[in-house]
């Protein structure tokens, strides 16, 4: 069993919490793009109070740890692993009430090369709990604006887990996709399940798009996200993301094999 002791350890060696990749700079032009509304940043959220650049910085600094001084404006942004342990407890704690209850569950991810693994053991493990991993809209079309202009990214799933990929990259079920913020991939796969009469997800589980594009919807949604990331956390200030934990979103995918150990011994789903 991975003491909290051990992963608060990992999380500073990985880099994944304290000091991390992602810029300063890259942070505050996300809270200014949020600030004003940008779509590239909203992820499918649209608050319902006005946040404006020093509020986002306050609340990112109550969230995630970061620097709340406006006048920082430089270096690595750095995150609190205390906040990052007290997010994968939350975490853990409604993957647990959906196994209980054998809810439906859907998993998605805006970054596959990274935390495909991650979820898929989850999604493993609450499969073996009795509950349905939906995997629905397989091969579906989604035009998604990227800065190249529209491009269309047909739906997949990789051990239960839901992504994009560029048709004709690889074949179906291979471990790669494309890196997306959008989400019209998740508002795509409730649509089909919405005009086949199906179960809808109870849970989704993901980042970016897919956490923010379900709880918008009110659906309850659970998720990872960096500092450069508000609006996971402004779901969370509002009432429509159920769990944002902060944590560097883009290291090697290998050093968050320790995270999905943690959460599933605290969501009492370890085999």
């Amino acid at each position: 069993m991975l003491s909290t002791g051990a992963l608060r350890a990992h999380l500073l060696a990985a880099r994944l919490a304290g000091p991390v990749a992602t810029s300063r700079q890259n942070s505050l032009q996300s809270y200014r793009l949020f600030a004003a509304r940008d779509p590239r940043v909203m992820l499918g959220l649209d608050p319902d109070r006005v946040w404006g650049e020093r509020d986002l910085l306050r609340l990112m600094a109550e969230k995630c740890g970061v620097s709340d001084d406006p006048d920082h404006v430089s270096g690595l942004d750095v995150i609190d692993p205390e906040r990052t342990l007290a997010g994968l407890d939350a975490f853990a704690e409604r993957l647990g009430a959906a196994a209980a209850r054998r809810a439906p569950v859907l998993f998605g991810t805006g970054h596959p090369h990274r935390l495909l693994g991650f979820y898929a053991g989850l999604a493993d493990a609450l499969s073996a709990a009795g509950c349905a991993v939906l995997t629905p809209a397989q091969g579906r079309c989604v035009d998604i604006t990227t800065r190249f202009g529209v491009r269309t990214y047909n739906l997949d799933y990789v051990r239960g887990v839901a992504l994009v990929r560029e048709p004709g990259v690889r074949t179906p079920g291979g471990a790669t996709g494309a890196h997306t913020h959008s989400p019209l991939p998740v508002r795509a796969v409730l649509e089909v399940i919405a005009e086949n009469c199906g179960a809808l997800p109870e849970l989704v589980v993901g980042d970016h798009g897919w956490v923010c594009g379900a709880g918008q919807l009110g659906i309850e949604a659970i998720g990872l996200a960096d500092t450069d990331d508000p609006a996971l956390f402004v779901g969370e200030a509002e009432g429509r993301v159920s769990v944002a934990v902060p944590l560097d979103d883009g290291v090697r995918s290998d050093y968050y094999r320790p995270l999905t150990r943690y959460v599933l011994n605290r969501a009492c789903l370890s085999q």
